[in-house]
């Protein structure tokens, strides 16, 4: 990136932030501006996306844009197609297609990182999948929890997921949710849990230690990965996961 499009960055007060998601892509400029929505899917792809944010987008300004990518991104690239999008994000060109500096970083880390306060916490996001981060002093932890066997031959993901909940019921699917948390919780000795996605408003309320958070922290999350010093560590996936294509 040339000298003035990294100072343009490191300046940056308006913010493209967009989030990326199974079934919609949600997309807000700057810390207060209206966040805008659009279905995505099994046939959305990155050129498409792209062209329907800058068409919805119109005059509207932005000084550099980031991206909360539903997979595996690695050292700021996305390293892996997505499970519930179409194809052609592995090597897609974000600054070619926005015009402007762009930050890739997972979406589950991008809520988290909204989300964080301090310690050593454990983010999880109830979504059409699983995503989970865990934060240790401002050092962001990639993992692929969702796509790891669980019981059963089965995934955290196909457990506490969407197809889960479809397959199991509202009431099967709470239960097991709690069950995930607390084994999580246990594994990675979180400080504190916070509950993210589209679906954590249907767990009802949650168990000792944990918060619900807000989706709206995604957002956030997006416009503290351009403060100056911010200081967040973007720590790369253990060699296992990159191997099988994970984060």
């Amino acid at each position: 990136m040339p000298a003035k499009r990294r100072a343009t960055a490191r300046a940056a007060r308006r913010v493209l932030v967009v989030d990326v998601g199974g079934t919609h892509v949600k997309f807000r400029v700057a810390p207060r501006g209206l966040i805008r929505e659009f279905a995505s899917g099994p046939e959305m792809s990155p050129a498409r996306m792209t062209s329907r944010i800058r068409a919805l987008l119109g005059s509207a300004r932005y000084q550099a844009v980031s991206i909360g990518y539903p997979g595996l991104v690695f050292r700021g690239r996305i390293a892996a197609e997505p499970h519930h999008l179409g194809k052609g994000w592995v090597g897609y060109d974000f600054e070619r297609a926005f015009g402007k500096p762009v930050r890739v970083i997972n979406d589950a880390a991008m809520q988290a990182i909204g989300s964080y306060s301090g310690g050593r916490m454990l983010f999880l996001g109830l979504g059409t999948g699983l995503g989970a981060t865990l934060i240790i002093d401002g050092v962001v932890e990639p993992t692929e929890i969702g796509h790891m066997p669980y019981r059963h031959g089965l995934t955290f993901e196909d457990y506490v997921g969407e197809r889960g909940r479809k397959r199991r019921g509202n009431r099967r699917w709470r239960k097991a949710v709690k069950a995930v948390i607390g084994d999580l919780e246990a594994a990675f000795e979180a400080d504190y849990v916070v509950l993210g996605g589209g679906n954590a408003a249907r767990l009802g309320k949650p168990p000792p230690g944990v918060r619900r958070g807000d989706n709206r922290k995604a957002f956030v999350g997006g416009l503290r990965l351009w403060q100056p010093h911010a200081g967040w560590g973007l720590r790369p996936p253990p060699r296992s996961a990159r191997a099988h294509g994970k984060q």
